[in-house]
């Protein structure tokens, strides 16, 4: 009796579906299902780090400014001083320098643009004398007043635009009055509660990751703390230097000025003491150009005498890095981050060279002088000629003796005897 075609068809169905699900290995849908939660926490994870990026940097100079701050609140708390108030006395400390170093720049930029205001028209007057005898125009202040009044309706649509950013210039001021304090406080908390914070992170890893993470730890906050003290004191020493040139020159503002490339030159590697320097060559320009020359020379001789003597001293044992890396640092540091970006670049630089050298195995390098630069050049450039390989008997010269072998007898010795034969 034949089998109907309908129940035929649905055998042949159950038993294709079988052989596929026996084909099918069992942990297949188990790594698709995985891979599908692997695929999900990343653009959650990716999403949760686009909004959270900008307290992610403030927890992150937080954390740069805790690691500055440590050496000096251990040594604090080694004398007797609670970690709590050793920790806020030295942060009010930063607070009060800081306010003090922008008020004095501030009043400094106030006075130059009053003295400039002041002195406007009797410039104006000579840049007018000064165009009429070489161009043979007519130009007179009057007219030149008649024409900047006719000009008022542009001044004051400017004026109107001015004020009505106002606001959002007020709002952006709050914004980085609320971010100041978020740092301040995560800063607080991070050092002055340091030996704990760091006894929680260490109580969820097992004893050998304890141990790397403590050393890791110890090496950033020697390198941070070093660099920033390293810098202070080499922006005090310019600081003085510059402000004793500056008075004797007689230049205005000098001391305002000597704090502006002091502070410049030491946290901005390379170049900063080249754009500090350029706003008092600005500032003496006005006074004469023999002021401005010599305080442009002194300023080319006092870099190279930090950098070639006073800089390797101080910095041998905190910040020991190539300019030339410290300044690619700070630029990959400001393209990632902005300018916390770049202030944090040499210090977690040189921690994370600290840190590797630990762990990578050196060896003795041999001498030659492409690896030693003191080294003297040899008196001939030219390469060491190969020594000259021994000619066969068929090429010798005639008259010239075989080549001594193992088996050869020198002149005048007797001969060998012979077998007998």
């Amino acid at each position: 009796m034949t089998t109907p075609a309908p129940k035929r068809a649905a055998a042949d169905t159950a038993a294709t579906s079988g052989a596929v699900r026996e084909s099918m290995p069992p942990w297949l849908p188990k790594a698709v299902a995985l891979v599908l939660c692997a695929v999900a926490a990343l653009v959650a994870g990716w999403w949760l780090f686009v909004q959270l990026q900008g307290l992610l940097v403030l927890i992150l100079v937080s954390l740069f400014l805790a690691l500055a701050l440590e050496p000096a609140v251990n040594w604090l708390h080694q004398h007797g001083v609670p970690r709590g108030p050793a920790t806020a006395a030295l942060m009010l400390g930063g607070t009060a320098a800081t306010l003090a170093f922008f008020s004095i720049l501030g009043s400094m930029l106030v006075g130059q643009v009053l003295a400039l205001v002041g002195e406007l028209p009797e410039m104006t007057g000579a840049v007018l004398n000064w165009i009429n005898s070489t161009f043979r125009t007519r130009i007179s202040p009057t007219g030149l007043l008649t024409e900047v009044s006719s000009a008022s309706g542009l001044i004051q649509s400017y004026a109107n635009s001015v004020l009505e950013n106002v606001w959002g210039a007020g709002t952006t001021l709050l914004i980085g009055l609320f971010n100041g304090l978020t740092i301040a406080l995560f800063t607080f908390y991070l050092c002055a509660d340091g030996p704990r914070f760091r006894r929680t992170i260490c109580s969820v890893l097992p004893p050998r990751t304890q141990a790397e993470v403590l050393r890791a730890w110890e090496i950033a906050i020697r390198k941070t703390g070093g660099f920033i003290y390293s810098r202070a004191l080499l922006a005090t020493a310019c600081t003085a230097a510059h402000y004793v040139v500056l008075i004797l020159l007689d230049i205005d503002y000098a001391f305002a000025l000597a704090l502006w490339i002091g502070v410049l030159s030491q946290f901005i590697p390379t170049v900063g003491t080249y754009i500090g320097g350029a706003l008092p060559v600005l500032v003496a320009l006005l006074q004469g150009p023999w002021p401005t020359l010599w305080i442009l020379l002194f300023i080319t001789v006092y870099q190279q005498f930090e950098n070639y003597l006073l800089q390797p001293r101080i910095t041998a044992l905190t910040l020991d890095m190539h300019p030339a890396v410290a300044f690619g640092s700070v630029i990959a540091g400001a393209a990632i981050l902005g300018p916390p970006g770049a202030l944090l670049a040499l210090p977690a630089g040189a921690s994370m060279q600290a840190f590797a050298s630990s762990y990578i195995r050196r060896y003795e390098v041999t001498e030659h002088p492409l690896v030693s630069p003191e080294a003297e050049a040899p008196a001939d450039d030219a390469p060491p000629e190969d020594p000259p390989e021994p000619s066969s008997p068929d090429t010798a010269e005639p008259g010239a003796a075989p080549p001594a072998g193992p088996g050869a007898r020198a002149a005048g010795d007797p001969e060998p005897a012979g077998d007998g034969a």
